[in-house]
């Protein structure tokens, strides 16, 4: 079985090394990864991000399942390509699995980037913008897809210390992948 391994690792200074790990771990439970940067595209290339969105959904295409890893990216939420990337696979039918290394509520994270205050029995942004806050890791979008199509988001009980090179929940997600995809 291929899983599609979703995230902002791709982005890493160790992005290979990432990868690497996380194949091993499939294979080490009977899974075939694929990892975006298995593609071999020129980032150079004229035409390179279309390229590498054509890859990358015909990994989704191929894969049985994904594991995004949503762990807050360069602001209080998942990365958008990952999160377009969980929808896909959602909307496609397939297994959809996800961890993210911060476990805090989203609108705690989110006020860790702008003033947030509780208003009229809402929580708002300094720019008066209503924060969703129903005490989940995420976006509820993101969480409940999980939960229809695969499983409960995974988070660990306290944040690693260094959440880019943690791989235990990806791990726990992995696990649950072999047992979901022997029974199908």
């Amino acid at each position: 079985m291929k899983i599609y391994l979703a995230g902002p690792d791709v982005f890493l200074p160790v992005a290979v090394e990432i990868g690497r790990r996380k194949a091993a771990i499939c294979a080490s439970h009977g899974l075939t990864s694929l990892y975006p940067l298995d593609n071999a595209i020129d980032p150079a290339a004229e035409d390179a991000s279309l390229r590498i969105f054509h890859a990358n959904k015909a990994m989704m295409d191929e894969a049985s399942a994904v594991i995004a890893n949503l762990t807050p990216f360069r602001g209080p939420g998942a990365d958008p390509g990952t999160v377009y990337e969980l929808g896909y696979m959602a909307g496609s039918g397939k297994l959809c699995l996800g961890y993210s290394n911060d476990p805090s509520p989203y609108a705690d994270r989110v006020a860790r980037f702008i003033d947030v205050s509780p208003e009229q029995g809402r929580l708002v942004d300094a720019h008066g913008l209503t924060v969703e806050d129903f005490g989940l890791t995420d976006n509820l979008m993101m969480v409940h897809a999980l939960d229809l199509h695969g499983g409960a988001l995974i988070v660990p009980p306290h944040a690693p210390a260094n959440v880019w090179d943690d791989l235990s929940a990806f791990e726990a997600c992995v696990r649950m992948a072999a047992e979901r995809l022997a029974t199908k």
